[in-house]
């Protein structure tokens, strides 16, 4: 059992983090020693990293706690996990697609910009629109 400061360490995950992770009901609230600390036992750790390791990937609270979910549940099928994998990896393309259409429209309002020119055109298409 190791207290906050210590698991926050291990599984990389921020006090507060862990704080808001408690409130939400996304882990559990760990043991209590004597004084109050919290302590954490090491599958908390491991859930902690777990979660860490998911919000790394985009998913949200709530998909981190359906996998939390199955991953314990018997008869969880692959194909209920994988589906909520696919749903974010469809999230993750349509934002890269957003960017690229972003990084396009910047890519082109840079180029019209030169140094020297009184007029900026960058400027002044960014107030057209």
């Amino acid at each position: 059992m190791v207290p906050i400061g210590e698991a926050a360490r291990q599984s990389g995950v921020h006090v507060e983090t862990i704080r808001y992770y408690e409130r939400e009901g996304i882990i559990p609230p760990p043991g209590r020693a004597a004084s109050g600390r919290r302590l954490f036992a090491p599958e908390d750790v491991a859930r902690l990293r777990f979660i860490r390791r998911c919000r790394s990937l985009g998913f949200s609270i709530a998909d981190i706690r359906a996998l939390m979910g199955l991953g314990g549940a018997e008869g969880a099928s692959c194909a209920e996990i994988g589906a909520i994998g696919r749903a974010q990896l469809e999230q993750v393309r349509a934002r890269m697609a957003e960017l690229a259409r972003l990084e396009a429209a910047l890519a082109e309002l840079v180029a019209e910009c030169r140094e020297g020119r009184t007029a900026c055109p960058m400027l002044e298409g960014l107030m057209r629109e």
